[in-house]
């Protein structure tokens, strides 16, 4: 009798992703304009150079890789706790930069904290992947994190090599193909480690005209190959070595999402937010509230390690 109950329950959990889609603003089905989060700009270092990345500091330029001052552990865990009594829809706490959030400790550091605090938050993490398998059992069952995003612009090194300019392992500098073989395979390790892990994965894509808009169907299937749960496909942002392309329209962002969803569940109302957005996505934005950006330093510059 008891197996018979026990087979009766089991239709309540045939999307295992329910939980975090009804929780998570960058990870749900719809656009949940009722969830927030907070992103803690802990991570000053990038360890790979995309050539439409221009990390920095500053308060008007809404897109990732921008915050207004980059964060100690202790103080971004401190930031939570005020971050909550102004918006207490936020059920996320997020760490997505402004460098990659592997680079560093700090994210994992800040994480530990977070997770003493605050258990009901959901502890999410971005990073570009290189070292996610090397850091995926301190991330997850030391740090508590729940759900990754791994950006994926390509999964042939003879495309990835016209995005990513290079990348550093191990305090060398790889580029072109090489570097590029070298990123795709450590993305493909550390997903499939995250997932053995129980992690939830999203994967973003930068939509680049002209350098990899052919090839979204290749990376959404190979990455749900990988275990990856959702893609997010974002469009580019033109600057930096990138600054000549156009960004996509509506159209083609449409029609690569469309291609996408052949092979993986597809996110589609991402924000591009900032390194240190905190409130609610498209609805109310209170890094102003929350940061002293009175410490505002410009002329700082972000290190690759």
């Amino acid at each position: 009798m008891e197996g018979t109950e026990s087979k009766k329950e089991l239709p309540e959990l045939k999307d295992p992703l329910e939980h975090i889609s009804n929780l998570h603003p960058c990870f749900g089905k719809g656009p949940n304009l009722n969830k927030g989060r907070i992103h803690l700009p802990v991570s000053p270092a990038c360890n790979i150079q995309c050539a439409f990345c221009n990390r920095t500091r500053n308060t008007y330029e809404n897109r990732p890789g921008v915050t207004g001052r980059v964060l100690e552990p202790r103080e971004a865990a401190g930031v939570v706790d005020k971050a909550l009594e102004l918006c207490p829809e936020i059920t996320v706490a997020g760490i997505a930069g402004p460098g990659d959030t592997l680079a560093t400790d700090h994210a994992i550091k800040t994480f530990k904290l977070i997770r003493k605090s605050h258990p009901e938050l959901i502890n999410c993490l971005s990073t570009n992947g290189l070292l996610l398998e090397k850091k995926a059992v301190a991330l997850i069952e030391e740090a508590g994190v729940k759900t990754i995003t791994v950006t994926v612009n390509a999964v042939d090194p003879e495309i990835l090599k016209n995005i990513c300019l290079y990348i550093v392992k191990n305090g060398k500098t790889y580029s072109g193909v090489k570097g590029a073989k070298i990123l795709i395979d450590a993305q493909e390790k550390g997903i499939r480690k995250v997932k053995e892990l129980g992690a939830t994965v999203k994967v973003n894509m930068v939509l680049c005209p002209g350098i990899n808009d052919h090839h979204v169907e290749e990376v959404a299937k190979t990455v749900s190959g990988w275990g990856a749960d959702f893609m997010n496909i974002i469009p580019l942002i033109p600057q930096n070595k990138f600054s000549f392309l156009r960004e996509p329209g509506c159209n083609e962002l449409y029609e690569a999402r469309a291609k996408a969803e052949k092979f993986i569940k597809v996110f589609k109302h991402c924000q591009r937010c900032r390194a240190d957005a905190v409130g609610i996505p498209g609805k109310l934005e209170l890094a102003d509230k929350i940061y002293d950006l009175k410490k505002l330093n410009a002329q700082n510059t972000f290190s690759h390690g």
